[in-house]
């Protein structure tokens, strides 16, 4: 197990890179815990298997360092920095059986053969491949072969860290959701530094401490998933978290009050005036709607009803806002729109802006 620090980290595959649109990564200075969850969250192409290659030592980065435990890493090949890496498609023997390809990486270090077995058979037990455990990896199927995967990254508990390259892409739903519950409950019983990338956002929230949230090559949060919701940092982790995302409207501020075409939204606390683009951000879950005639009057576009509850697609002075309703409510014939004050967030170039800056 280790720290994993990340100091002043960025990383160009052009061979002269002059301007930040040159970086697929862009500069991230930051430390992980030892033995700390963490997910890697964002879009295709945003920089998040760029970063976990850097870590691996599979890519030199182009500026900055990476240090384990305060040592320097930032050349070491990955096979010196003893790390477990688990990629998007299963890499196993297929000649091999299960439980000699769950071994293997416990020989080639030599380990006990007492130990191997032990950890080997605890292995098999947590995977639920005890009926296949001496069938060749060949005749097994993508799922299977992928959780033998996953099983030789997590066999070896002497690692300083252990990377999770989009690991279920090949797993179907229902095994997902079992093996992330998986994956988890090992994390809490052997305390490894895990990172885990992957574009699902139900992934990282439910297997990660914390998460990063990555767009267009640059780190634009880490937090709990708690923090992810309640509070983005910026309006991309607000519409990116949640389902549906954040509703983001742009608006004009005058301390207290927020401008949305001619009318006035009441915010939480208040803020300095700003000629920058202005936004508003607030979760469909902190929407209501209603027939008080004291509301903002809307218009309703679509009612989308998903079982557990309903989104209502609303027009609001011209900008699309998604509202939630319980599966039993019904939409209000004149219906008007409010805001929970206190969940609403003001956004400035699509950064937070805190309370009275």
């Amino acid at each position: 197990m280790a720290s994993i620090t990340l100091d002043k980290l960025a990383h160009s595959y052009s061979a002269n890179p002059k301007t930040d649109a040159d970086f697929a990564l862009k500069e991230i200075d930051y430390q992980w815990e030892d033995g700390g969850a963490y997910a890697l969250l964002g879009p295709s192409g945003c920089g998040k298997t760029t970063l976990l290659n850097i870590i691996s030592g599979l890519l030199v980065p182009s500026k900055g360092h990476i240090k384990f435990d305060g040592q320097d890493v930032t050349h070491l090949q990955p096979e010196e920095r003893n790390i477990a890496q688990v990629f998007q498609f299963p890499v196993i023997y297929d000649t091999m059986t299960v439980r000699q390809n769950l071994a293997f990486p416990l020989i080639n270090r030599r380990v006990p053969q007492d130990e191997i077995t032990q950890r080997v058979n605890d292995m098999i037990e947590v995977l639920d491949l005890s009926d296949k455990a001496d069938r060749r990896a060949r005749g097994l199927t993508a799922d299977e072969k992928q959780k033998i995967s996953l099983g030789r990254g997590l066999v070896r508990y002497d690692v300083n860290a252990i990377l999770f390259d989009e690991p279920l892409t090949v797993i179907d739903p229902h095994m997902k959701w079992q093996l992330r519950t998986k994956l988890k409950d090992l994390h809490r019983q052997l305390g490894h530094t895990m990172i885990y990338v992957t574009h699902d956002q139900t992934e990282a929230l439910t297997f990660a401490d914390k998460v990063v949230v990555m767009y267009e090559g640059e780190v634009v949060q880490i937090g709990t998933p708690e923090e992810l919701f309640n509070e983005p940092a910026h309006t991309f982790v607000g519409y990116f978290i949640g389902s549906p995302g954040m509703n983001v409207i742009p608006c004009e501020i005058n301390g207290k009050t927020a401008n949305v075409g001619n009318i006035q939204i009441e915010l939480p606390a208040g803020y300095k005036t700003t000629s920058a683009k202005t936004e508003l951000g607030v979760r469909p879950e902190f929407v209501s709607l209603s027939s008080d005639k004291n509301g903002l009057p809307v218009q309703i576009d679509a009612v989308e009803n998903i079982g557990r509850f309903k989104i209502v697609r609303a027009n609001l002075q011209g900008h699309s806002i998604n509202a939630l309703l319980k599966e039993n409510e019904e939409v209000p014939a004149d219906p008007t729109l409010s805001f929970e004050t206190a969940r609403i967030n003001v956004y400035e170039n699509s950064h937070l802006v805190r309370a009275g800056a």
